[in-house]
């Protein structure tokens, strides 16, 4: 029960990190957004060091830094993703996507799914068809969007793989390393590429709090993922996107049209299902 909830934590500030990263995203250049959130994330994890504590060995700064690695690159195809929009589609193509790969590796480490998470693999499939052409009109999502949505599921799920095999008694250790790594290689980005950035400036504050967000929302599923199952735990973070899917609709007044509103629901019971494992 610890590990379930601590999941549903984590997804609901994954939702509206989410959010709120995309919202940044469209008032400049994503890599300016990501140089504020990524060092945001590191400051709350530098915060919280001295209560939690931290054993820096090899394993745990290893797979902290593979995990950096990938959660730069999230950073920068997610909120690029939902800056594209719109929220309400992407944001569930790259949940399911986050989801399906950690339930792979849980299954080659030895994790058995039962029969209800045999229906609701394939049930996560189908859902992202739904999803993915249910709009119509200007909600329509192109085909570059869903390429990066898809990458940055890819990205989401090496993270919490990486984060999920470190050493349970590493405290804060691989969330340090990752995050450490992550804003390093954002800023050396920009660095690289100011010139390409443009003169927008980035919405401060609400970066700021999508980096923290999402520093609370890793630190919850490491609690889980080391009190349960990674698959149960990856797909129950995979909820996220219902508080991004509701943000949008009530801040941005995005339509959920029907085949949409099947495939959430799809998702929805897919994810319920694969929990029962």
């Amino acid at each position: 029960m610890t590990a379930l909830l601590l999941a549903l934590c984590s997804s609901l500030a994954y939702g509206c990190a989410d959010f709120l990263g995309g919202m940044g995203a469209r008032k400049a250049h994503v890599l300016r957004t990501v140089m504020i959130a990524a060092p945001a994330s590191l400051a709350v994890e530098l915060l919280l060091w001295p209560f939690l504590g931290a054993s820096f060995s090899a394993a745990a700064v290893g797979w902290g830094a593979a995990s950096g690695i990938a959660s730069a690159a999230a950073f920068v195809l997610l909120y690029r993703t939902l800056a594209i929009g719109p929220m309400s589609v992407l944001s569930p193509v790259t949940a399911l996507v986050s989801a399906v790969l950690p339930v792979g590796v849980g299954l080659v480490q030895g994790e058995r799914l039962s029969a209800a998470g045999l229906v609701g693999l394939p049930l996560a499939l189908v859902a992202v068809v739904l999803v993915s052409v249910g709009s119509e009109g200007p909600a329509r999502p192109s085909r570059g969007a869903l390429l990066l949505a898809f990458g940055a599921g890819a990205a989401i799920a090496l993270q919490l793989i990486c984060l999920h095999q470190a050493p349970s008694d590493s405290g804060l250790a691989p969330l340090l390393t990752g995050r450490a790594v992550s804003s390093a290689a954002t800023l050396t980005a920009a660095g690289l590429l100011y010139r390409r950035l443009g003169g927008e400036r980035p919405a401060y504050g609400m970066s700021a709090a999508a980096g923290v967000l999402d520093s609370l929302a890793n630190l919850l599923f490491l609690l889980a993922a080391r009190s349960g199952d990674l698959a149960v735990v990856a797909v129950i973070t995979a909820l996220y996107p219902a508080g991004t899917v509701l943000l949008a609709r009530a801040v941005l007044a995005e339509r959920i049209h029907r085949l949409q509103l099947a495939g959430l629901a799809a998702a929805a019971v897919a994810v319920s299902l694969l929990a029962l494992t």
